[in-house]
């Protein structure tokens, strides 16, 4: 059993497990943690981390951030490096939930202009937006529709008219992955996703009213056009049942095709492929469009928000991206290793990119201040938004995507009560809207790490730094 002691404190924020420790590990396992969040972690996803250390090519560590929990295969929070283009390729290091991720849009208002709107905005953005396991749209799109979706992400809504030029400008990869091929997409999965572009889904998804509560370094602030009161709008949610099914069709090809390809790995879970191979090549063309499919979707929950947004306040009021960040994708990114710059295969499941200054793949408008990082809490607790820095390149320009769970949701339902946590968050002013009191109990506060903790491990190793802190006033749960 993996513990505390089995791990060399490199820092107050890092700490190693050797190569040594397990025979088949390739490459030494990593965390970035504090003392006391290392103590917390369970010996679950301690093993996952040192699991991922032997895979196929995986270069320098196998990494895992202050948020991490068991996942399935991968930890969720975990960081790993193949080599390209012969190194493997997993779908557990990208996650079920294919490009989950976050969005901010920005308003020009403060909490004391839409203050009296505030009930009212939350229950349409409710009305207007579907969540739930399985809910959807009314409207089904055809399978045609479904494809340009796959293969044109945001770019092909926005041509669409269901946004603008800087939607495309403000989010990861443009919105687009151009690897994407919907063809290696199954029936099945495109299926799923015909009514669910514009829907929240379930479990921690989210849509959240939040306030600009502090902000840390105003010349970033200023960049990333926020200011203190501010009103801003956070989207949390992935693929839906596209990007599930998309990913438990290719764990079925690759764990057939590791026979193939004479590759052993210690959790059946883990299964993985060649980067080159026919499999490989499959997988990482249907992902592309699945991480396509996640962007398309929160772009439509935004064409909807700022409908509700102008009806309320006025068509005069309007929101801006600020960003939109992915944290489960893999992608190939260019990075220096042993002072040369090669590409990698680089998975991030529960982890988010965070580009330094200059970066060649952020907007000309970040290049001063570095790519924007957004970094959710748990439901009634604070935010952050963050911004990339250099000294990151130890993590491959990474950092957090959450707060992360202390415990499941099974144990969270069985010992929380739903109805407590919304009454205890109204006292503090903050409305919660959900269609099940069993919503509310999985995703309590409890059941999640301190937020706060987990953002001071990635600002003090300076993997990123803080720039504002946001505080929840109306929460629009998944279910």
């Amino acid at each position: 059993m993996v513990s505390k002691n089995n791990f060399k404190k490199i820092s107050n924020w890092l700490w190693e497990i050797p190569k040594s420790f397990r025979s088949d590990m390739r490459v030494p396992a990593r965390i970035y943690t504090s003392e006391r969040i290392l103590e917390t972690i369970e010996p679950g996803a301690l093993e996952q981390v040192i699991n991922v250390a032997s895979l196929p090519g995986i270069v320098k560590y196998s990494l895992a951030m202050p948020d991490i929990h068991t996942g399935y295969g991968f930890v969720i929070g975990g960081v790993a490096a193949t080599k390209f283009p012969d190194g493997v390729i997993s779908p557990s290091g990208i996650g079920f939930d294919q490009n989950c991720g976050v969005r901010l849009l920005k308003s020009n208002s403060t909490y004391g202009e839409i203050k009296g709107h505030l009930e009212k905005l939350a229950a349409e953005i409710q009305t207007q937006i579907p969540s739930g396991l399985g809910r959807g749209r009314k409207i089904k799109l055809s399978i045609a529709q479904i494809n340009e979706i796959l293969e044109g992400g945001v770019q092909y809504l926005v041509e669409q008219g269901y946004g603008n030029k800087e939607d495309i400008e403000n989010c990861e990869s443009k919105g687009k992955l151009e690897q994407a091929d919907p063809s290696f997409v199954s029936d099945k999965a495109k299926n799923r996703g015909r009514n669910q572009v514009g829907s929240l889904g379930s479990g921690n998804h989210f849509m959240e009213i939040q306030k600009v509560d502090t902000i840390f370094d105003e010349d970033i602030a200023k960049i990333f056009g926020l200011f203190k009161g501010q009103v801003v709008i956070m989207v949390h949610t992935g693929s839906r049942g596209l990007g599930h099914q998309n990913c438990s069709d290719y764990l079925r090809v690759t764990a057939q095709a590791m026979l193939k390809y004479k590759i052993k790995v210690p959790d059946r879970e883990l299964s993985c492929v060649p980067f080159n191979s026919e499999e490989g090549e499959r997988f990482f063309q249907a992902m592309s469009a699945g991480a396509n499919y996640a962007w398309a979707n929160r772009q439509m929950i935004t064409f909807y928000i700022r409908k509700v947004w102008k009806k309320i306040l006025g068509e005069k009021q309007n929101l801006h991206l600020l960003y939109d960040v992915a944290h489960n994708i893999a992608k190939v990114e260019e990075h220096e290793v042993n002072g040369k710059k090669i590409k990698l295969i680089m998975h991030r499941k529960g982890a988010t990119r965070a580009f330094p200054p200059n970066h060649v793949e952020i907007p000309e408008h970040y290049q001063k201040s570095g790519q924007p990082v957004l970094v959710p809490g748990s439901m009634g607790t604070a935010s952050y938004v963050l911004a990339g820095t250099e000294e990151s390149k130890e993590s491959w320009y990474t950092v957090c995507h959450g707060a992360g769970r202390t415990m499941s949701r099974r144990q969270a339902i069985r010992t929380i009560s739903g109805q407590n946590v919304v009454k205890e968050l109204k006292q503090k002013g903050i409305t919660v809207k959900c269609w099940s009191s069993r919503g509310v109990a999985e995703e309590a506060p409890q059941a999640y790490k301190d937020i706060e903790s987990v953002v001071d491990v990635v600002h003090s190793a300076k993997l990123s730094k803080k720039v504002a802190k946001l505080v929840p006033l109306a929460v629009i749960k998944g279910e």
